[in-house]
């Protein structure tokens, strides 16, 4: 992930002010609860060191250097707030709990002061830092630059009533697709990019940071299709609400002075459960690798002697947003079982060999990916990774595909604890609606599920 300047600056700020923060409160409560001189010792510096690495954590684990160019004030002020409180219980519970105290309402005095003086520290920089942001924005020198789908009316429309707003709302317009052919309403007003079938090369091409889409509202296929080749990109997508998405509530008013414009949800793990999320993948796999060292040892043997080639099966696979890695696999089947193309496995197949098939019935072959979660290629629970061969096959039925490789792929799925090894295409497709209702519901609860029913079908040996 690339971090802009201002994030940078802002991270800085938070530093710099939870060591201050702390400073003051230190001399507070050493000068005012304990009622002692102001002593520089080892626990003053242990602090200085230590607790602002605490803060940044909490900040960071609610996503407040994400996208810090989208700040706002309230936003600002909600963030500084909740980790404050957050942050203040923790380091109270966990260090100043057990200070020898006169009585217990010195403790209260404690907790007050620290949730006061950090709050107040850290909210005064941020807030003017994002104040000069938000300024920016509604003077149009800054914005994210914007991309419009559709050239006719109401594209037209849409486009002259941002333009003529009086504050800014950080719209930055690059240009526009067709829809069309005959899409020429706004040809004096904006450049012509080409038309929708170039969609994934202008995203590839130009720095895109919102997508705005202006097509008729009764072609929902269409809409379909284009939220589904841009979703998981990092880009918000807004449409032109219809009369229903006013009369259903869908319509969530965000700026008092912006245009009339639904944001589609990016379906994001909060910040929080996606830090967790790495951690967990990153602990239990080395504890995985290090616990199943005998059991890695003994399917070696058993392959080696059960058939002639290498223990390990190595094939590329499309990983999040799109970039190739190489999946790591114990061999199931005889050597060049591909020699004439790609083929999908099936129940009887002859090419996988009998300890490979128990290999499958078990997950066992998947084990050696615990590595591919280390690297980063992948995570314990996602969207089961293709080969682009297939994935091409896929998405000329179903686009919506391309949303699964929004994130990292999985070792195990809900897809593939619900429906296993797919045949064909047309079974790789009914797996990927179970992928796809995991993606719009994700959660570390809902993988900790996925990963209970897996074990489930390792222990019973029942996996398809």
């Amino acid at each position: 992930m690339v971090f802009s300047k201002r994030t940078y600056i802002l991270f800085l700020i938070d530093y710099v002010s939870s060591i201050i923060s702390w400073l003051l409160f230190f001399y507070f409560r050493k000068t005012q609860i304990e009622f002692s001189s102001f002593i520089q010792d080892k626990q003053f510096y242990l602090g200085i060191l230590t607790i602002p690495l605490f803060w940044l954590l909490i900040y960071s684990l609610q996503g407040t250097y994400l996208q810090v160019k989208r700040l706002y004030r309230i936003r600002i002020i909600k963030l500084t707030l909740i980790g404050s409180i957050l942050g203040s219980l923790l380091l109270f519970f966990g260090l100043l709990l057990d200070d020898v105290i006169p009585n217990h309402q010195t403790y209260y005095k404690s907790l007050i002061a620290l949730f006061s003086i950090h709050f107040i520290i850290t909210l005064i920089p941020r807030y003017f830092l994002t104040t000069y942001q938000v300024k920016k924005i509604q003077t149009k020198k800054e914005g994210f630059t914007t991309l419009i789908i559709g050239g006719n009316e109401k594209a037209l429309q849409i486009f002259t009533e941002i333009q003529q707003l009086p504050l800014g709302i950080g719209t930055n317009f690059i240009g526009y697709l067709r829809i069309k052919d005959n899409d020429s309403a706004l040809e004096n007003q904006l450049q012509c990019l080409g038309n929708i079938t170039n969609l994934s090369d202008i995203i590839s091409t130009y720095p895109i940071e919102d997508v705005i889409i202006a097509i008729e509202s009764n072609e929902h296929e269409l809409l379909s299709k284009l939220i589904a080749t841009i979703q998981g990109k990092g880009i918000k997508i807004k449409i032109i609400p219809d009369m229903y998405d006013f009369l259903s509530g869908s319509l969530k008013l965000n700026n008092l002075f912006g245009a009339l414009l639904l944001e589609i949800p990016s379906d994001e793990m909060a910040p929080w459960q996606k830090s967790s999320k790495r951690l967990i993948d990153i602990c239990i796999s080395i504890l995985s690798i290090i616990l199943l060292m005998p059991l890695y040892f003994f399917v070696s043997f058993l392959i080696k002697q059960n058939s002639k080639g290498p223990i390990f099966f190595l094939q590329e696979r499309i990983g999040k947003n799109g970039i190739p890695f190489k999946i790591i696999k114990f061999r199931t089947m005889f050597v060049n079982a591909e020699i004439n193309g790609p083929q999908l496995s099936s129940t009887n197949d002859s090419r996988i060999t009998s300890v490979g098939n128990f290999l499958r019935k078990t997950r066992i072959d998947e084990f050696p990916q615990f590595i591919n979660v280390l690297k980063g290629d992948m995570s314990l629970v996602g969207p089961r990774p293709e080969r682009q061969f297939y994935i091409d096959q896929i998405i000329q039925k179903e686009p919506h595909y391309l949303q699964l490789t929004s994130v990292r792929p999985g070792i195990t799925s809900w897809g593939q604890v619900k429906f296993g090894y797919a045949e064909n295409v047309n079974e790789m497709i009914r797996r990927m609606k179970y992928d796809l209702l995991y993606l719009k519901n994700r959660s570390l609860s809902l993988d900790f599920k996925i990963m209970f029913y897996t074990l489930i079908t390792i222990i019973k040996a029942k996996g398809k």
